[in-house]
């Protein structure tokens, strides 16, 4: 199962690094709507369509949940939980900063086993395995004990932003780079303290991979509320996020 993932992102990499040469031009452009009720960009449809032809061939069989396709039942015992392009808005205007980000599970959040999200872009490649912890291009990543001395905080703003949010960017420093997937990944490495979805409104496909990913590092991964994060792997349900490099950082945050 292990391999298959690996392999189904590498599928997505070179797809999207391919066609970045030849049809960057309509990456942006709206193809339909997707499953989750949202338009569906050229560069998701393409990125997806090759997911799921890889998967209707391999072994072992897998079931498929993706934003724009939703829940595609090949028979597995596990599902792939998808994003094929997490931050498809910098794709489309060629910002290097979006990545394909999958999650292995069954049911819930929590039993996501496997994880990972790669920066296509660049290549960096992000991966963690429940109970035995996270990596960056294989080599092993551990959350900071303590923030730096002014926290920097990455914020989802625009539309999306709440009374939390703006309260944290009146007082730390603070970015929004727009794939939330990426974004917990840098609270993982100690890049950023803290990663902050205040409005009730991430999927599961944006962040199965990456909240196993912090977690496995050391750090913490709650929803606005406190509560440790959890949700069924369907396109049902939405959440906030608030994900930090330790309890102390998310409590300093929900205070």
């Amino acid at each position: 199962m292990k391999v298959l993932a690996k392999k189904t992102v590498d599928k997505v990499y070179k797809k999207i690094q391919k066609a970045r040469k030849t049809e960057f031009h309509r990456f942006s452009t709206n193809v339909g709507i997707g499953a989750d009720g949202t338009p569906t960009e050229y560069v998701d449809k393409i990125a997806e369509d090759v997911v799921i032809r890889f998967l209707k061939k391999a072994e072992p069989r897998v079931n498929l949940l993706s934003e724009e396709a939703g829940f595609l039942d090949m028979g597995g015992e596990y599902t792939f939980v998808l994003d094929p392009v997490d931050g498809s808005r910098n794709a489309g205007r060629g910002i290097p900063f979006y990545a394909v980000s999958l999650g292995v599970g069954k049911k819930m959040l929590s039993d996501v086993e496997y994880g990972i999200v790669k920066n296509i872009p660049t290549g960096d490649t992000f991966l963690a395995e429940k109970g035995h912890g996270a990596f960056l291009n294989n080599q092993r990543i551990v959350t900071p004990n303590a923030p730096g001395k002014d926290t920097l905080a990455c914020l989802s703003l625009g539309k999306n932003y709440d009374d939390a949010t703006i309260a944290l960017a009146d007082k730390n420093v603070v970015r929004s780079l727009g794939s939330a997937s990426l974004e917990m990944c840098m609270v993982a490495i100690g890049a950023l303290d803290l990663y902050l979805a205040g409005k009730t409104y991430l999927r599961v496909t944006d962040i199965a991979a990456s909240t196993l990913i912090v977690r496995e590092a050391g750090g913490v991964v709650k929803t606005i509320n406190g509560n440790e994060l959890d949700m069924p792997l369907t396109l049902d349900e939405r959440t906030s996020v608030v994900a930090g490099c330790s309890e102390e950082m998310i409590r300093c945050v929900l205070a």
